[in-house]
């Protein structure tokens, strides 16, 4: 059986496994989520939102997430390559700082334009 995920702010869905990690969902959406480490829990570079009502169809954080997580965990962040699918749900992934830096001095651009 199939149950699908969605990302914000892109709106994209896709529908996986269930037991499917949200970073492998992402990358089967074509969404990009940073990590350096293959997905093991040592970059911590690949932490997603989730808002509570969301955050009940993915599996409880791991012992890595506890961790390294801490607090976080109460604000509903999660490690994609930790947090598996298992009812239908939406992460929110946070913008790409670098890519984020790039819109904000277009946009300020922009503004000096007009």
């Amino acid at each position: 059986m199939h149950i699908s995920i969605q990302f914000m702010p892109s709106g994209k869905t896709v529908k996986v496994r269930r037991g499917t990690t949200v970073l492998r969902a992402a990358r089967d959406a074509r969404i990009h989520i940073a990590t350096r480490c293959g997905g093991n829990a040592g970059c911590l570079m690949c932490k997603v939102k989730v808002d509570e009502e969301h955050g009940k169809a993915l599996t409880p954080p791991t012992a890595s997430e506890l961790r390294k997580l801490g607090p976080l965990l109460e604000q509903g962040v999660r490690l994609a390559c930790q947090a598996k699918i298992c009812g239908d749900t939406a992460v929110n992934v946070p913008e790409d700082p670098l890519k984020a830096a790039i819109r904000k001095q277009l946009e300020q651009r922009n503004e000096d334009l007009w």
